[in-house]
């Protein structure tokens, strides 16, 4: 198992030029910042007391240089190269110590730091440099150290999350813990796969999320930092801190022991990143049909998540006996941009975002065909709300296809059922199935059937299901169990006498008819 950065290993914890001039000692000694003012976050990574003219070649870069030029005055050609050699080893800054040999900035070497961007600063009182050198180099350690254990606690906490078996959200709530910021995992085309993280300060991060990611995509300033996500020379996604407010090698070591935790998850816990994306996806339609979190909460969820928001028309779908993979790639045949999750019993949702100008009840009725085609299943049935063409109306959209599943799921046999199921074309099943849990519907039901609910009155109630449903046709009901015409006659009379009913009258089986609904209804 590998990730694509080990960015710790290449790059140590360190101060900035303007974090050490800051410091409590350095401001005793009244520092001015004479010539490259504008490169001041330069990282520090070491400090070097050098009064050697020819000191550029002792160094590796990165370090800020104290000398009083005590070797340099009154030679302008050497005060010249002395700070072109600080450029070419990449020095971090030049301190100079005014004093008997420089009473004053020398021009010189201010000129010659101002053109190659080197940060100049002079003290303007006695200095004693080991007290920097010191303070400066106690607190890289301390960083350093701080790092490591930072490194090591992050890591024992995720190993210890993957170990349990902790799903990837728990894993990315305890790397927005220890960053303090927003944290997305997307794929290559920067399409959202899950967040942590304060949920303000997420969403706000998603409401323009192609624009960001893509800015965010070719540098790591204002504290957006990311690892790369794969392995076995395959990449596949990226885990980005966004907005990441510590020093930008914290932020990256952040970042790296969070990929490789994602990596070792994906791997042990046998998942793919498609299957992370069929999480996001899950994630916010359930969120949708559920209404705990409103529409318009989730719409930037939606946008990031790859979904065409603007001006589109949106068909809620709900689907029986579809699988997930099945779905996706019947959306790819047809070219229609949607999401697809499972949800609970076995149904899917879809939801479709169609451009205003698409006929969308033909291209439905499309979708379902072919599904069912690729199925091999008439039995499949594709139950859809009314087209919306407002984000706010999807959640009932959503809940309206639901409950026609719902409605049919049971009775799918029996019902000529057309290819799309809407809510006109379950009547008076559809209604019982929103009234279910009225107590009155309910005592309702227990009262019309309490002569066959309980003992052999289940295999009475079954005659009696297929008998209503089949519009009391006695030939067709026989049929169906198997049962000689005789027989059945006889059945149908126990079920009159046990329910003290006229079956032959419209207005009683009506009621046991709708009794028998709520009751079906309720046990679903």
């Amino acid at each position: 198992m590998t990730t694509t950065l080990h960015i710790w290993e290449r790059q140590e914890p360190t101060l900035s030029v303007r974090q050490v001039l800051t410091m409590e000692r350095v401001l005793a000694g009244e520092p001015e910042v004479v010539a490259g003012a504008s490169q001041l976050d330069r990282p520090v990574r070491w400090v070097h007391v050098a009064e050697a003219p020819d000191v550029g070649v002792m160094l590796s870069g990165g370090e800020m240089v104290l000398t009083t030029g005590v070797l340099l005055a009154g030679d302008e050609g050497a005060q010249a190269e002395y700070v072109q050699s600080l450029h070419r080893a990449e020095a971090a800054a030049l301190v100079l110590g005014l004093g008997r040999a420089f009473p004053s900035p020398p021009d010189v070497m201010r000129r010659a730091a101002e053109r190659c961007g080197l940060p100049m600063v002079v003290l303007h009182r006695p200095f004693p440099f080991a007290e920097l050198t010191e303070e400066v180099q106690s607190r890289l350690v301390r960083r350093k150290f701080a790092a490591v254990s930072l490194s090591e606690s992050v890591r024992t906490a995720l190993t210890g999350l993957i170990t349990a078996g902790a799903p990837l959200q728990r894993l990315l709530d305890e790397v927005a813990q220890h960053s303090a910021c927003p944290v997305v995992v997307t794929n290559l085309a920067h399409r959202v796969l899950a967040t942590a993280g304060e949920r303000s300060a997420v969403d706000d991060v998603l409401r323009d999320w192609e624009r960001i990611a893509r800015q965010a995509g070719g540098s790591e300033g204002d504290g957006w930092i990311r690892a790369e996500l794969g392995g076995r020379g395959e990449r596949w996604g990226q885990i980005m801190l966004c907005g990441h407010r510590g020093d930008t090698a914290t932020g990256r070591l952040l970042a790296d022991r969070a990929a490789e935790a994602l990596v070792l998850h994906r791997m042990l816990g046998g998942t793919s990143a498609h299957t992370w994306e069929e999480q996001s996806a899950q994630g916010l339609l359930t969120d949708l049909v559920s209404g705990v979190v409103p529409a318009r909460q989730l719409l930037p969820r939606a946008r990031a998540a790859g979904l065409p928001v603007n001006r589109r028309t949106f068909v809620p779908l709900v689907v029986r006996d579809g699988e997930t993979d099945r779905l996706d790639r019947v959306l790819r045949m047809l070219g229609l941009s949607g999401l697809v999750a499972e949800l609970a019993d076995g149904a899917t949702a879809v939801l479709l975002s169609l451009a205003r100008d698409q006929d969308a009840p033909a291209l439905t009725a499309h979708f379902a065909a072919r599904l069912r085609s690729e199925s091999g299943s008439p039995g499949t049935v594709v139950a859809a709300a009314d087209p919306r063409t407002a984000w706010d109306d999807v959640p009932a959209g959503l809940r309206e296809a639901q409950h026609v599943a719902d409605a049919v799921a049971d009775s799918s046999a029996a019902l000529d059922l057309p290819a799309v199921v809407r809510l006109k074309d379950v009547h008076l099943r559809g209604l019982i199935r929103l009234l279910r849990d009225d107590p009155y519907v309910q005592a309702f039901a227990e009262r019309e059937l309490d002569g066959l609910l309980c003992g052999a009155g289940e295999d009475l109630l079954a005659v009696l299901r297929t008998y209503l449903a089949t519009g009391r046709n006695k030939s067709r009901t026989a049929q169906l169990h198997h049962v000689s015409r005789p027989a059945l006659y006889r059945r149908l009379e126990a079920i009159q006498t046990r329910l003290g009913v006229d079956l032959d009258d419209f207005e009683q089986a009506a009621s046991v008819h709708i009794a028998l609904l709520a009751h079906d209804a309720q046990q679903a």
